[in-house]
C-alpha cells in the first residue's frame, strides 16, 4: 500500500482555479446530454444502455405524423 501520508502532504487543504482559462474537454463526446433519475426509477434502469433501448421502444410506438397524411392522400 503506497504511503497516503506522504500524498497527503503533498495536497493543499483548498484549491482555487481561473476559470477564465477553461478549456474545452478535448476528450468529451460533443453530444453528450447527463439525466438525473429519481431513486425508483434508477432502481430499474441501471446503465444508460438500459434506458436508451426503453426510450426507443417508446419512440418506436408513437405514431409518426407525415405517414399516415401521405396513405390517405396515396388511396383516394
Amino acid at each position: 500500500m503506497p504511503n497516503t501520508r506522504h500524498l497527503n502532504e503533498d495536497m493543499l487543504p483548498e484549491y482555487e482555479f481561473d476559470y477564465k482559462k477553461v478549456k474545452q474537454n478535448r476528450f468529451a463526446q460533443e453530444y453528450s446530454i447527463t439525466v438525473t433519475l429519481d431513486p425508483d426509477v434508477a432502481e430499474i434502469f441501471t446503465s444508460s444502455e438500459s434506458v436508451n433501448k426503453a426510450l426507443r421502444a417508446i419512440i418506436s410506438a408513437i405514431p409518426k405524423p407525415g405517414i399516415h397524411e401521405n396513405a390517405e392522400q396515396t388511396v383516394e
